[in-house]
């Protein structure tokens, strides 16, 4: 991600203000097309079969509104929040902007909000999980429609277990058989875990032993103590057990395909990757909450769909995101494996596909979480905890300093 200076988002926030001004801050009507439109939406993927499900999605909003047309734009996950900062500072954003529940403080202001939206058409927010509105919701405003939400949990290979004589993990596993677990299948290019300098990754596993990221007021609080500690032992998987392999500082949210690759037995990941393991991997695996520490914690997060404030037409924008975001879109998404969907009546379907056990390890896993709660700059600081993070698993710099240039360069806010 890009490093941004003060004066910047400055002017962003200048920018947003004044096509607010110029389009309208809600469904006053305006924006609305009469023709033909076509929307530009901006989607991260990671695979063929993820751009095909967006596209499904997208040709939904046509069927129900012929003169509405869809342009799909896609990046990977690391590009697309790269361009996204950039296009906002621009004021370039699509139409349709796809936005992280832990990122919806820092892009607030480049969306519309669509509290009058859903006032006028009379929206119906209970179908979906309460948890996933509130992290879409920013300085009180809705700013995205939720699609899908979920905690982390941990994905094993079966395969590897049972190639190495080691029973499967269990609901209430401790932090202690897991270390014991990824040892005895650690043997010559096969590891028993892969970890990642990334925050999702490592987060849970600090906050199971009693630390937090946050301080009392919402701000970053990187230079703890206890969170540094955390890190650290997180960090001995790589340079002191070594059962999980050195990564890159691209590698480092890319850990689930590393994983995909067979020769790892255990990865952080959520039920949205689902539809990749279907459809990649050569080997029966299965899914577990995260082992127990002090406490059993994991972080729950999801995703969904807003309207940029930049957009000529954004009452034609909110149609094309209440379908997207709609119960045809949500059980397509579910089936397939995308996304763990935010309404509740949907949530059915990816439990129907998904692998054996799956539905006790998510609902086990959303009754431990705490919900990813973040700041307005955490599109940085993410960046740059994975960027430093790679050299504390590698042992070449302890987590204490690596958390503290974040701190230094990303700010407390």
């Amino acid at each position: 991600m890009l490093s941004r200076p003060h004066f910047v988002r400055i002017f962003v926030a200048v920018l947003v203000f004044a096509a607010m001004l110029l389009a309208g801050c809600g469904g006053s009507g305006q924006g609305a097309s009469s023709g033909p439109v076509t929307l530009t939406w901006f989607m991260w993927s990671g695979s063929p079969q993820e751009v095909q499900a967006w596209q499904h999605d997208a040709s939904l909003v046509t069927q129900k509104y012929p003169n509405i047309h869809i342009k799909f734009e896609t990046a990977d996950f690391n590009n697309y929040w790269t361009k996204l900062e950039t296009e906002a500072a621009s004021g370039s954003l699509p139409d349709i902007v796809s936005l992280q529940s832990l990122r919806t403080a820092g892009f607030s202001s480049a969306l519309r909000s669509l509290d009058s939206y859903v006032q006028q058409s009379k929206f119906d927010l209970s179908a979906f999980d309460p948890g996933i509105i509130k992290g879409l919701t920013s300085q009180g405003q809705l700013r995205a429609l939720p699609y899908d939400f979920g905690p982390l949990v941990m994905f094993y290979n079966k395969d590897l277990f049972q190639k190495y004589h080691v029973p499967l993990p269990s609901a209430n596993w401790t932090y202690a058989d897991f270390l014991q677990d990824a040892q005895q299948l650690t043997h010559g290019s096969d590891y028993g875990f892969v970890a990642s300098s990334y925050p999702d990754a490592w987060l849970p596993f600090a906050l199971a032993n009693g630390a937090k990221y946050l301080t009392s007021d919402g701000k970053l609080d990187l230079t703890n103590p206890q969170l540094a500690g955390a890190f650290q032992n997180y960090a001995k998987l790589v340079y002191q057990y070594h059962v999980a392999p050195t990564i890159s500082v691209p590698q480092a949210t890319q850990t689930p395909s590393l994983w995909q690759a067979g020769h790892i037995a255990m990865v952080v990941d959520g039920p949205w990757d689902l539809i990749n393991d279907k459809q990649t991997v050569n080997f029966k695996f299965g899914i577990v909450p995260l082992p127990r520490q002090q406490s059993a914690v994991t972080l729950t997060a999801g995703s969904g769909f807003g309207i940029s404030a930049t957009t000529q037409h954004p009452d034609d924008a909110w149609k094309a995101v209440s379908v997207l975001t709609g119960a045809d879109a949500e059980q397509y998404l579910a089936t397939q494996g995308r996304a763990f969907s935010a309404r509740t009546a949907q949530q059915q379907y990816w439990y129907k596909n998904a692998v054996p056990g799956s539905q006790a390890t998510l609902q086990q896993a959303i009754s431990e979480s705490t919900p990813y709660v973040t700041t307005s700059n955490w599109n940085q600081a993410s960046t740059l905890i994975a960027q430093y993070g790679v050299n504390v698993l590698s042992g070449q710099q302890t987590a204490a300093q690596a958390l503290q240039q974040v701190q230094t360069q990303a700010g407390g806010s």
